[in-house]
Protein backbone atom coordinates (compact mmCIF):
# COMPACT_ATOMS: atom_id res chain seq x y z
CA UNK A 1 0.00 0.00 0.00
CA UNK A 2 1.30 2.81 -1.31
CA UNK A 3 0.51 5.27 2.18
CA UNK A 4 2.24 2.35 4.22
CA UNK A 5 5.13 2.29 2.28
CA UNK A 6 5.60 5.96 2.23
CA UNK A 7 4.97 6.62 5.97
CA UNK A 8 7.49 4.15 6.62
CA UNK A 9 10.60 5.47 4.26
CA UNK A 10 9.73 9.12 5.96
CA UNK A 11 9.52 7.60 9.58
CA UNK A 12 13.07 5.76 8.88
CA UNK A 13 14.56 8.62 7.15
CA UNK A 14 13.37 11.48 9.30
CA UNK A 15 12.18 10.73 12.74
CA UNK A 16 15.68 8.91 14.34
CA UNK A 17 17.92 11.68 12.93
CA UNK A 18 15.65 14.09 14.28
CA UNK A 19 15.14 12.16 17.70
CA UNK A 20 19.07 12.52 17.76
CA UNK A 21 19.36 16.38 17.54
CA UNK A 22 16.74 16.58 19.83
CA UNK A 23 18.49 14.21 22.80
CA UNK A 24 21.67 16.59 22.39
CA UNK A 25 19.16 19.51 22.72
CA UNK A 26 17.41 18.50 25.49
CA UNK A 27 21.03 17.61 26.99
CA UNK A 28 22.61 21.11 26.40
CA UNK A 29 19.38 22.42 27.85
CA UNK A 30 19.02 20.26 31.32
CA UNK A 31 22.90 19.24 31.78
CA UNK A 32 22.99 22.13 34.15
CA UNK A 33 20.61 20.09 36.44
CA UNK A 34 23.79 17.43 37.21
CA UNK A 35 26.36 19.93 36.90
CA UNK A 36 24.45 21.88 40.27
CA UNK A 37 25.25 18.74 41.67
CA UNK A 38 29.08 20.04 41.73
CA UNK A 39 28.94 23.40 40.75
CA UNK A 40 26.10 24.83 43.27
CA UNK A 41 28.86 24.20 45.74
CA UNK A 42 31.99 25.23 44.09
CA UNK A 43 30.55 28.54 42.97
CA UNK A 44 28.43 28.95 46.14
CA UNK A 45 24.96 29.23 44.81
CA UNK A 46 21.79 29.44 46.42
CA UNK A 47 18.88 27.61 45.69
CA UNK A 48 17.28 30.47 44.35
CA UNK A 49 20.13 31.64 42.39
CA UNK A 50 20.19 28.28 40.58
CA UNK A 51 16.65 28.01 40.07
CA UNK A 52 17.20 31.54 38.36
CA UNK A 53 19.73 30.47 36.15
CA UNK A 54 18.44 27.31 34.93
CA UNK A 55 15.06 29.10 34.36
CA UNK A 56 16.30 32.36 32.35
CA UNK A 57 17.17 30.12 29.90
CA UNK A 58 13.41 30.31 28.94
CA UNK A 59 13.29 33.99 28.87
CA UNK A 60 15.76 34.00 25.95
CA UNK A 61 14.08 31.32 24.23
CA UNK A 62 10.55 32.71 24.65
CA UNK A 63 11.88 36.29 23.16
CA UNK A 64 13.03 34.83 20.02
CA UNK A 65 10.97 31.99 19.54
CA UNK A 66 8.21 33.25 17.03
CA UNK A 67 10.76 35.37 14.67
CA UNK A 68 13.24 32.10 15.10
CA UNK A 69 10.21 29.78 13.49
CA UNK A 70 9.24 32.32 10.41
CA UNK A 71 12.92 33.00 9.89
CA UNK A 72 12.79 29.25 9.32
CA UNK A 73 9.31 28.96 7.44
CA UNK A 74 10.86 31.43 4.73
CA UNK A 75 14.61 30.21 4.56
CA UNK A 76 13.96 26.25 5.33
CA UNK A 77 14.55 24.30 8.06
CA UNK A 78 17.84 22.51 7.18
CA UNK A 79 19.88 26.10 6.87
CA UNK A 80 18.42 27.11 9.93
CA UNK A 81 18.30 23.89 12.43
CA UNK A 82 21.77 23.82 11.64
CA UNK A 83 22.59 27.37 12.48
CA UNK A 84 20.87 26.85 15.81
CA UNK A 85 22.37 23.52 16.53
CA UNK A 86 25.74 25.80 15.96
CA UNK A 87 25.26 28.89 17.82
CA UNK A 88 23.57 26.75 20.97
CA UNK A 89 26.70 24.38 21.05
CA UNK A 90 29.47 27.10 21.45
CA UNK A 91 27.94 29.01 23.79
CA UNK A 92 27.00 25.48 26.00
CA UNK A 93 30.73 24.86 25.88
CA UNK A 94 31.42 28.85 27.49
CA UNK A 95 28.98 27.21 30.21
CA UNK A 96 32.18 25.50 31.43
CA UNK A 97 33.60 29.30 32.26
CA UNK A 98 31.20 30.73 34.84
CA UNK A 99 32.79 31.99 37.49
CA UNK A 100 29.61 34.49 39.03
CA UNK A 101 25.82 34.78 39.54
CA UNK A 102 25.43 37.17 36.74
CA UNK A 103 27.99 35.44 34.12
CA UNK A 104 25.72 31.98 34.97
CA UNK A 105 22.85 34.11 34.43
CA UNK A 106 23.84 35.32 30.85
CA UNK A 107 25.17 32.69 29.11
CA UNK A 108 21.69 30.70 30.18
CA UNK A 109 20.09 34.00 29.06
CA UNK A 110 22.37 33.52 25.51
CA UNK A 111 21.83 30.02 25.04
CA UNK A 112 18.35 29.98 25.18
CA UNK A 113 18.44 32.81 22.16
CA UNK A 114 20.28 30.33 20.21
CA UNK A 115 17.76 27.29 20.93
CA UNK A 116 14.90 29.04 20.01
CA UNK A 117 12.79 28.14 17.31
CA UNK A 118 14.37 24.30 17.39
CA UNK A 119 11.08 22.92 18.78
CA UNK A 120 8.75 24.68 17.07
CA UNK A 121 10.47 24.76 13.85
CA UNK A 122 10.65 20.57 14.03
CA UNK A 123 7.54 20.81 14.83
CA UNK A 124 6.31 22.58 11.55
CA UNK A 125 9.08 20.30 10.15
CA UNK A 126 7.32 17.26 10.60
CA UNK A 127 3.79 18.92 9.46
CA UNK A 128 5.36 19.33 5.94
CA UNK A 129 5.81 15.55 5.67
CA UNK A 130 3.37 14.07 7.47
CA UNK A 131 -0.40 13.83 6.82
CA UNK A 132 -2.93 14.49 9.62
CA UNK A 133 -3.88 11.13 10.82
CA UNK A 134 -0.08 9.75 11.36
CA UNK A 135 1.11 13.03 13.16
CA UNK A 136 0.54 12.23 16.77
CA UNK A 137 2.23 9.42 16.39
CA UNK A 138 5.57 10.90 14.21
CA UNK A 139 5.41 13.91 17.18
CA UNK A 140 5.13 10.85 19.78
CA UNK A 141 8.57 9.25 18.90
CA UNK A 142 10.29 12.62 18.00
CA UNK A 143 9.73 14.28 21.54
CA UNK A 144 10.30 10.54 23.27
CA UNK A 145 14.06 12.38 22.97
CA UNK A 146 13.11 14.49 26.30
CA UNK A 147 12.92 11.47 28.47
CA UNK A 148 15.39 9.64 26.20
CA UNK A 149 17.73 12.70 27.09
CA UNK A 150 17.84 11.68 30.97
CA UNK A 151 17.70 8.35 29.92
CA UNK A 152 20.92 8.59 27.98
CA UNK A 153 22.15 11.73 30.05
CA UNK A 154 21.89 10.89 33.64
CA UNK A 155 24.37 8.06 33.83
CA UNK A 156 26.60 10.01 31.39
CA UNK A 157 26.63 12.89 33.45
CA UNK A 158 27.52 10.42 35.75
CA UNK A 159 30.51 9.43 34.30
CA UNK A 160 31.70 12.98 33.49
CA UNK A 161 31.16 14.31 36.55
CA UNK A 162 33.81 11.32 37.95
CA UNK A 163 36.09 13.25 35.80
CA UNK A 164 36.31 15.93 38.68
CA UNK A 165 40.26 17.27 38.45
CA UNK A 166 41.19 15.84 35.28
CA UNK A 167 43.57 18.48 33.69
CA UNK A 168 42.55 20.91 36.56
CA UNK A 169 39.28 21.16 35.54
CA UNK A 170 36.00 20.42 37.82
CA UNK A 171 33.71 17.44 37.01
CA UNK A 172 30.54 20.31 36.00
CA UNK A 173 33.42 22.11 33.91
CA UNK A 174 33.94 18.74 31.63
CA UNK A 175 30.07 18.37 31.10
CA UNK A 176 29.28 21.27 29.33
CA UNK A 177 32.32 20.73 27.18
CA UNK A 178 31.98 17.37 26.32
CA UNK A 179 28.07 17.98 26.02
CA UNK A 180 28.55 20.97 23.79
CA UNK A 181 30.90 19.76 21.04
CA UNK A 182 28.27 17.25 19.51
CA UNK A 183 25.62 19.72 18.73
CA UNK A 184 28.23 22.12 16.83
CA UNK A 185 29.37 19.01 15.02
CA UNK A 186 25.77 17.95 14.18
CA UNK A 187 24.90 21.35 12.89
CA UNK A 188 27.26 20.87 9.77
CA UNK A 189 25.49 17.33 9.14
CA UNK A 190 21.98 18.46 9.21
CA UNK A 191 23.45 20.95 6.26
CA UNK A 192 23.98 17.45 4.45
CA UNK A 193 21.35 15.62 5.41
CA UNK A 194 17.56 17.06 5.60
CA UNK A 195 15.69 18.01 3.16
CA UNK A 196 13.20 21.15 2.92
CA UNK A 197 10.46 19.81 1.36
CA UNK A 198 9.26 16.06 -0.06
CA UNK A 199 8.90 16.94 -4.05
CA UNK A 200 11.99 16.37 -5.19
CA UNK A 201 14.23 13.77 -2.59
CA UNK A 202 15.80 11.16 -4.01
CA UNK A 203 14.89 8.91 -1.60
CA UNK A 204 11.22 8.44 -2.43
CA UNK A 205 10.09 7.12 -5.39
CA UNK A 206 8.88 8.86 -7.61
CA UNK A 207 5.20 7.47 -6.70
CA UNK A 208 5.75 7.92 -3.26
CA UNK A 209 6.80 11.71 -3.80
CA UNK A 210 3.57 12.40 -5.62
CA UNK A 211 0.87 10.37 -2.97
CA UNK A 212 2.42 12.35 -0.44
CA UNK A 213 2.33 15.88 -1.95
CA UNK A 214 -0.76 15.56 -3.36
CA UNK A 215 -2.38 14.26 0.43
CA UNK A 216 -0.44 17.27 1.81
CA UNK A 217 -1.82 19.61 -0.78
CA UNK A 218 -5.09 18.37 0.19
CA UNK A 219 -4.80 18.56 3.61
CA UNK A 220 -3.93 22.29 3.06
CA UNK A 221 -6.59 23.34 0.94
CA UNK A 222 -9.49 21.98 3.02
CA UNK A 223 -7.92 23.65 6.04
CA UNK A 224 -7.92 26.82 4.28
CA UNK A 225 -10.82 26.35 2.90
CA UNK A 226 -12.31 25.50 6.14
CA UNK A 227 -10.36 27.98 8.55
CA UNK A 228 -8.50 30.59 6.17
CA UNK A 229 -6.90 31.72 9.03
CA UNK A 230 -3.50 33.91 8.57
CA UNK A 231 -0.39 34.60 10.19
CA UNK A 232 -2.05 38.26 11.91
CA UNK A 233 -4.95 36.20 12.94
CA UNK A 234 -3.01 33.13 13.90
CA UNK A 235 -1.02 35.17 16.53
CA UNK A 236 -4.45 36.35 18.19
CA UNK A 237 -6.51 33.36 17.93
CA UNK A 238 -8.13 32.49 21.36
CA UNK A 239 -7.78 28.89 20.63
CA UNK A 240 -4.32 29.51 19.71
CA UNK A 241 -3.78 31.12 23.20
CA UNK A 242 -5.78 28.15 25.02
CA UNK A 243 -3.19 25.77 23.60
CA UNK A 244 -0.90 28.17 24.60
CA UNK A 245 -2.02 28.30 28.62
CA UNK A 246 -1.96 24.32 28.42
CA UNK A 247 1.35 24.04 26.78
CA UNK A 248 2.75 26.88 29.74
CA UNK A 249 1.45 23.90 32.23
CA UNK A 250 2.74 21.11 31.03
CA UNK A 251 6.29 22.65 30.46
CA UNK A 252 6.04 24.08 34.32
CA UNK A 253 5.66 20.86 35.23
CA UNK A 254 8.37 18.68 32.95
CA UNK A 255 11.00 21.83 33.66
CA UNK A 256 10.27 21.80 37.10
CA UNK A 257 11.08 18.16 37.23
CA UNK A 258 13.63 17.70 34.84
CA UNK A 259 15.65 20.63 36.26
CA UNK A 260 15.48 19.44 39.89
CA UNK A 261 15.38 15.49 39.86
CA UNK A 262 19.17 15.14 40.34
CA UNK A 263 18.74 17.24 43.18
CA UNK A 264 15.64 15.53 44.85
CA UNK A 265 17.18 12.35 44.56
CA UNK A 266 20.48 12.60 45.83
CA UNK A 267 18.38 15.02 48.36
CA UNK A 268 16.50 11.45 49.38
CA UNK A 269 18.80 8.84 48.68
CA UNK A 270 22.35 10.83 49.50
CA UNK A 271 23.95 8.33 46.68
CA UNK A 272 27.04 9.37 44.78
CA UNK A 273 26.58 11.69 41.75
CA UNK A 274 27.27 8.47 39.55
CA UNK A 275 24.44 6.54 41.18
CA UNK A 276 22.35 9.49 41.11
CA UNK A 277 22.92 9.83 37.08
CA UNK A 278 21.76 6.28 36.93
CA UNK A 279 18.85 6.42 39.09
CA UNK A 280 17.54 9.71 37.44
CA UNK A 281 17.20 7.92 33.93
CA UNK A 282 14.24 5.35 35.48
CA UNK A 283 11.54 7.95 35.48
CA UNK A 284 12.09 9.16 32.11
CA UNK A 285 12.56 5.73 30.35
CA UNK A 286 9.32 5.08 31.39
CA UNK A 287 8.11 8.08 30.23
CA UNK A 288 9.73 7.46 26.95
CA UNK A 289 7.92 4.30 26.70
CA UNK A 290 4.37 5.79 27.29
CA UNK A 291 4.92 8.97 25.24
CA UNK A 292 5.03 6.32 22.07
CA UNK A 293 2.17 4.51 23.37
CA UNK A 294 0.30 7.77 24.16
CA UNK A 295 0.71 9.02 20.71
CA UNK A 296 0.32 5.62 18.83
CA UNK A 297 -3.19 5.50 20.54
CA UNK A 298 -4.18 8.85 19.82
CA UNK A 299 -3.44 8.51 15.96
CA UNK A 300 -5.25 4.83 15.88
CA UNK A 301 -8.67 6.23 17.89
CA UNK A 302 -8.29 9.97 15.93
CA UNK A 303 -9.07 11.23 19.42
CA UNK A 304 -6.91 14.03 21.08
CA UNK A 305 -8.45 15.30 24.11
CA UNK A 306 -8.30 13.00 26.30
CA UNK A 307 -5.12 11.76 25.35
CA UNK A 308 -3.90 15.09 26.81
CA UNK A 309 -6.54 15.47 29.70
CA UNK A 310 -6.21 12.17 31.17
CA UNK A 311 -2.09 11.84 31.13
CA UNK A 312 -2.31 15.36 32.85
CA UNK A 313 -4.59 14.09 35.96
CA UNK A 314 -2.13 11.61 36.18
CA UNK A 315 0.83 13.67 36.52
CA UNK A 316 -1.36 15.74 39.64
CA UNK A 317 -1.32 12.30 41.14
CA UNK A 318 2.34 11.84 40.76
CA UNK A 319 3.21 15.12 42.01
CA UNK A 320 0.71 14.89 44.54
CA UNK A 321 2.42 11.78 46.14
CA UNK A 322 5.94 12.74 45.73
CA UNK A 323 5.52 16.04 47.61
CA UNK A 324 4.88 13.95 50.91
CA UNK A 325 6.78 10.50 50.49
CA UNK A 326 9.79 10.68 51.78
CA UNK A 327 11.07 7.23 51.62
CA UNK A 328 13.62 6.65 48.61
CA UNK A 329 11.85 4.27 46.61
CA UNK A 330 8.39 5.20 46.79
CA UNK A 331 9.18 8.68 46.30
CA UNK A 332 10.55 7.84 43.16
CA UNK A 333 7.89 5.74 41.67
CA UNK A 334 5.61 8.78 42.28
CA UNK A 335 8.07 11.00 40.25
CA UNK A 336 7.53 8.53 37.68
CA UNK A 337 3.97 8.38 37.50
CA UNK A 338 4.81 12.33 37.39
CA UNK A 339 7.19 11.93 34.46
CA UNK A 340 4.64 9.51 32.52
CA UNK A 341 1.53 11.80 32.88
CA UNK A 342 3.18 14.92 31.71
CA UNK A 343 5.55 14.49 28.64
CA UNK A 344 2.93 11.68 27.55
CA UNK A 345 0.23 14.00 26.10
CA UNK A 346 2.81 16.18 23.88
CA UNK A 347 1.91 13.66 20.94
CA UNK A 348 -1.52 14.33 20.75
CA UNK A 349 -1.25 17.63 22.10
CA UNK A 350 1.32 19.42 18.48
CA UNK A 351 -0.84 17.75 16.38
CA UNK A 352 -3.73 20.03 17.25
CA UNK A 353 -2.38 23.25 15.84
CA UNK A 354 -2.05 21.79 12.01
CA UNK A 355 -5.73 20.72 12.31
CA UNK A 356 -6.49 24.85 11.52
CA UNK A 357 -3.13 26.62 10.87
CA UNK A 358 -0.95 25.68 7.18
CA UNK A 359 1.89 27.53 6.03
CA UNK A 360 3.11 30.67 7.64
CA UNK A 361 0.09 30.91 10.54
CA UNK A 362 1.25 27.18 11.50
CA UNK A 363 4.82 28.41 11.78
CA UNK A 364 3.68 31.37 13.88
CA UNK A 365 1.02 29.85 15.77
CA UNK A 366 3.18 26.86 16.52
CA UNK A 367 5.99 29.17 17.58
CA UNK A 368 3.88 31.49 19.79
CA UNK A 369 1.97 28.22 21.80
CA UNK A 370 5.68 27.16 22.27
CA UNK A 371 6.57 30.34 23.52
CA UNK A 372 4.33 31.08 26.07
CA UNK A 373 4.70 27.65 27.02
CA UNK A 374 8.74 27.93 27.39
CA UNK A 375 7.93 30.27 30.36
CA UNK A 376 6.99 27.44 32.41
CA UNK A 377 10.37 26.34 32.10
CA UNK A 378 11.58 29.66 34.05
CA UNK A 379 8.22 29.71 36.80
CA UNK A 380 8.38 26.05 36.92
CA UNK A 381 12.41 25.51 38.51
CA UNK A 382 12.75 29.27 40.11
CA UNK A 383 9.38 28.47 41.70
CA UNK A 384 10.80 24.93 43.03
CA UNK A 385 14.14 27.05 44.10
CA UNK A 386 12.53 30.04 46.07
CA UNK A 387 10.20 27.12 47.80
CA UNK A 388 12.76 25.57 48.71
CA UNK A 389 15.07 28.52 50.05
CA UNK A 390 11.99 29.44 52.00
CA UNK A 391 10.25 25.78 53.64
CA UNK A 392 13.49 23.82 53.40
CA UNK A 393 11.51 21.09 51.36
CA UNK A 394 10.86 20.17 47.89
CA UNK A 395 7.05 19.08 49.08
CA UNK A 396 5.76 22.74 48.24
CA UNK A 397 7.50 23.22 44.81
CA UNK A 398 6.18 19.53 43.52
CA UNK A 399 2.58 20.77 44.66
CA UNK A 400 3.14 23.83 42.82
CA UNK A 401 3.93 21.64 39.95
CA UNK A 402 0.25 19.41 40.16
CA UNK A 403 -1.84 22.24 40.61
CA UNK A 404 -0.54 24.22 37.45
CA UNK A 405 -1.24 20.64 35.49
CA UNK A 406 -4.87 20.45 37.13
CA UNK A 407 -5.28 23.59 35.57
CA UNK A 408 -4.03 22.87 32.36
CA UNK A 409 -6.16 19.26 32.17
CA UNK A 410 -9.59 21.24 33.02
CA UNK A 411 -8.93 23.75 30.15
CA UNK A 412 -7.87 20.65 27.81
CA UNK A 413 -11.39 19.62 28.81
CA UNK A 414 -12.99 22.85 27.90
CA UNK A 415 -11.37 22.24 24.44
CA UNK A 416 -13.53 19.69 22.98
CA UNK A 417 -16.44 22.41 23.06
CA UNK A 418 -14.54 24.82 20.40
CA UNK A 419 -15.78 24.23 16.92
CA UNK A 420 -12.19 24.63 15.32
CA UNK A 421 -10.97 21.69 16.98
CA UNK A 422 -13.86 19.45 18.11
CA UNK A 423 -13.80 17.63 15.32
CA UNK A 424 -12.75 13.97 14.91
CA UNK A 425 -10.00 12.32 12.81
CA UNK A 426 -10.78 9.71 10.54
CA UNK A 427 -9.52 6.38 12.11
CA UNK A 428 -6.40 4.37 10.79
CA UNK A 429 -7.62 1.72 8.42
CA UNK A 430 -7.00 -1.63 9.65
Amino acid sequence: MIEHSTIHRITWRLIPFLLLLYVVAWLDRVNISFAALQMNEDLNFSSSVYGFGAGVFFVGYALCEVPSNLILARVGARRWIARIMITWGIISIAMMFVTTPMVFYTLRFLLGVAEAGFLPGIIYYLSQWYPARQRARAVGWFMAAIPLSIVVGGPVAGIILELNGLLDLRGWQWLFLLEGVPAVILGFVVLGYLDDRPDAVHWLTPEQRRWLCDRLREEASATEQHHNIRLSRALLHPTVWLLALIMFTCQTGSYGLSLWIPQIVKHLSGLSDFLVGMITAIPYFAAAVGMVLIGASSDRTGERFLHIAVPSFIAVIGFSLSAWLVSPVPALIALTVAAIGDLGSRGPFWALPPQFLTGSAAAGGIALINTIGSLGGFVGPYAVGLVLDYTGSYAGGLLFLALLLLIGAVITLQLKRIPILSGKLPQQEA
